[in-house]
């Protein structure tokens, strides 16, 4: 009995190891999320978007990784950028290199994000005035039309939900039943507040896919006020499809378990 024992803490000390040191390796591993999305627009039939959110660049999120899978997005080709927010973590030395790095990134119709908790939390001003030298274009409370031959899509972000007042009312300027809507918010909570019928899409990062999880069913920690509800995916709210990225870096922890870091690609096709 005395060596089944010893055999069975063997092995569950070997399990715990190899997940220990997996965790270190997987902050990594990115993986690349697709989403099909039908449209009835025509000129916008297999438009790529590529969503990043989520960066955190810090001590434990280096420039080279950010470089990297700036690089992969480049070999893409994307036809539409947008950044969810949380470029850093908590020291203003890390928001202008992120943003040179950001600079980079190459698409035929341009760069738009928000701001997430933790820019406003280092530096709003700072934050915005780098989103502007790179030629990212800020989608706080705003919108912007895009144009594709004769048909458009409407693009609109919302402020942080946390620290201050997201407003999607000059999204809706001008949107006819018809007009195919998507909307950038950091915090997904954000979507129980949507009480509009003209929202097609929302995107979000901010969870993290809750970053350290019990093999990908179930996180300890979400910062979220709904839990694991919004931890990641795809979620269908009020007939809005709200698409929740894991994000690239992380915060806190220099790991993940089973919570990849994730660019996700949304393909617009047409009904």
């Amino acid at each position: 009995m005395d060596m089944i024992w010893i055999y069975v803490t063997f092995v569950l000390i070997v399990i715990y190891l190899v997940a220990f040191i997996y965790s270190f390796f997987e902050k990594y591993w990115v993986e690349v999320k697709t989403y099909q999305i039908t449209i009835n627009k025509q000129a916008f039939h297999n438009y790529k978007i590529v969503f990043l959110t989520d960066f955190h660049h810090s001590e434990i999120v280096s420039q080279k990784f950010i470089r990297k899978v700036v690089n992969n997005v480049n070999q893409m080709h994307p036809d539409l950028i947008v950044l969810g927010g949380d470029y850093v973590s908590n020291k203003k030395i890390f928001v202008e290199p992120i943003f040179k790095e950001l600079a980079n990134l190459e698409t035929q119709d341009g760069i738009y994000g928000v701001i997430g908790n933790h820019d406003i939390d280092v530096s709003k001003e700072l934050v915005l005035e780098c989103m502007e030298k790179a030629n990212i274009k800020s989608l706080d409370n705003d919108a912007y039309w895009i144009n594709k031959d004769n048909d458009r899509i409407r693009l609109g972000g919302v402020a942080d939900y946390l620290f201050e007042k997201p407003d999607i009312s000059k999204i809706l300027q001008d949107v006819k039943d018809d007009d195919f809507v998507m909307v950038v918010s950091h915090n997904p909570d954000y979507i129980e507040k949507i009480k509009n019928d003209k929202i097609d899409v929302m995107l979000s990062g901010h969870t993290h896919g809750g970053q350290v999880t019990v093999f990908g069913l179930f996180a300890p920690y979400i910062p979220s006020e709904y839990h694991q509800k919004y931890r990641t995916g795809l979620k269908i709210v009020n007939k809005i499809k709200l698409i929740v990225s894991n994000g690239i870096g992380v915060v806190g922890l220099p790991i993940r378990f089973f919570a990849r870091p994730q660019i996700v690609v949304i393909e617009l096709i047409n009904e």
